[in-house]
């Protein structure tokens, strides 16, 4: 083999995976779609559809914990499913993946350039186009466009000093959220959560959207490779970031529908501000919930340009994708090319408009359970395939786990589709989709069919993907 093996250096600790995990789990969506999911579903009924999606995650999260200590390598799930099922069930998971990831984090600065807005409401200057009905203009777009460069360039030093932000930005955000339930619970009024239930398709709507709000537990797989804690630790900081999440997005629902009516909340553009002001009597508390989903925000941003980084850095190492995006800075440690792509990426998304905010939202989340499918199949294949496979954490009753995580995520698959009351749309979030895959299809047949000199057998393949340590004998 001509090139050699890039890797990438152990700097993150316990507390930086979970404020990492955390934090991208929990961003901007709980100050925007919490009138969404109360007036679908109810209050009662949002909390199910949350309760649901998080033990769906539970289920799928411990299938990431028992495989993530046994490949602790960057981008995991390529390297859990291309042992399962080979090199085109790797690339399917590991490009779905990346869609999922990239989709959010580009929604993070349209939610940036929201959240500036209401804060100090920004001039219309620089018309650039209309789209979905939504004029688009550059001062509002320049807001995203400005927070895709800082953190891009944040994360081209190297993960360890985006952790470190990282957990002062979490902190924040988790007094503020403290203090804004407290005001509800503590001047609300249970009167205003009724209805506590609307209908099934209510739920539906909800569940359409609920999985995209936990997508950031698996970029402790993604990380993996970056962790100087004991793999055992992996189990125990994954899950409880995902009870976390849950638990924080209940208690925005409460705190929400407690402070104010539905119809106020109804007609609000940022509802859990708004609701702040309303039951603490001060605008000032709205502009203090802002902040604190401002730093949400960044957050959630930051662990999705880690996440989706590292999943391309993988494939990139596995010669899936352009070697460049395989290469490692030898001064940061940082995949930069794959950095530097996501931020481009993120610095286009604001241009979409403020309507694309609830498209990627739909579309990422649709991305995310095919890929977290695909990883319960991988853990359930090498159960059967590999049964003494150096597990350093091992799921009890592991084949009943995982066929849960799969039954799961089938039956959240039901309601991306046509047949269910909700369903992706048309043109946008379906034609999101369908681009992705043209690219992927493309990139694929190229790189497939391409006789790479460094790469000519499965054993060097091998190597490429799990390093001497855990590559298979050939």
């Amino acid at each position: 083999m001509k090139k050699k093996r890039q890797e990438l250096k152990k700097v993150l600790g316990r507390t930086e995976i979970f404020a990492l995990s955390f934090g991208t789990m929990v961003g901007w969506g709980w100050l925007v779609f919490t009138s969404n999911w109360i007036g679908s579903a109810g209050v009662l009924g949002a909390i199910i559809s949350f309760l649901i999606t998080g033990l769906m995650c539970v289920f799928v999260g411990l299938t990431y914990a028992e495989l993530t200590s046994a490949f602790p390598l960057a981008g995991g799930e390529v390297a859990f499913s291309y042992r399962a099922m080979g090199y085109f069930g790797s690339w399917f998971t590991g490009w779905t993946l990346t869609f999922a990831y990239i989709g959010v984090a580009a929604w993070e600065g349209i939610a940036l350039s929201t959240a500036f807005h209401y804060l100090i409401p920004l001039p219309r200057i620089g018309y650039l186009w209309t789209i979905a009905g939504y004029d688009v203009y550059l001062s509002w777009s320049i807001i995203g466009i400005v927070g895709a460069v800082i953190l891009t360039s944040l994360n081209l030093f190297g993960v360890k000093p985006a952790a470190i932000i990282q957990i002062m930005l979490v902190m924040v955000m988790i007094m503020v959220g403290i203090i804004f339930a407290l005001g509800g619970v503590t001047f609300g009024s249970t009167e205003n959560i009724e209805p506590l239930f609307t209908n099934f398709k209510g739920i539906g709507i909800v569940i359409l959207m609920a999985p995209s709000m936990f997508i950031g537990f698996d970029v402790v797989a993604k990380s993996a490779e970056e962790m100087s804690m004991p793999i055992k630790y992996i189990a125990r900081v994954l899950i409880l970031s995902i009870i976390f999440a849950m638990v924080w997005y209940i208690l925005m629902i409460l705190a929400t529908a407690m402070s104010a009516p539905q119809k106020f909340l109804s007609h609000s553009s940022v509802p859990a501000a708004e609701s702040a002001a309303l039951a603490y009597h001060s605008g000032l508390f709205a502009k203090m919930v802002i902040v604190g989903g401002i730093c949400g925000i960044l957050t959630s941003w930051n662990g999705f340009i880690v996440g989706a980084s590292r999943i391309l850095f993988a494939m990139g190492r596995a010669k899936m994708l352009p070697f460049i995006f395989g290469r490692v800075n030898p001064k940061s440690q940082a995949p930069s090319a794959a950095i530097v792509f996501v931020g481009l990426l993120c610095c286009l998304s604001p241009l979409l408009g403020e309507k694309a905010l609830v498209w990627l939202v739909d579309a990422s989340a649709f991305g995310t359970v095919i890929a977290y499918l695909m990883v319960s199949v991988s853990f359930l294949i090498l159960r059967r395939r590999e049964p003494d496979l150096q597990r350093p954490y091992t799921v009890r009753n592991g084949t009943f786990i995982g066929c849960i995580a799969v039954v799961s995520e089938l039956f959240f698959l039901y309601w991306y589709t046509p047949l269910s009351s909700g369903g992706l749309i048309w043109p946008y979030e379906w034609g999101l989709i369908l681009s992705w895959a043209a690219v992927g299809i493309f990139l694929i047949g190229v790189h497939y069919s391409l006789n790479y000199k460094e790469t000519t057998n499965d054993a060097d393949r091998e190597i490429l993907i799990f390093g001497e340590e855990y590559a298979r004998e050939r």
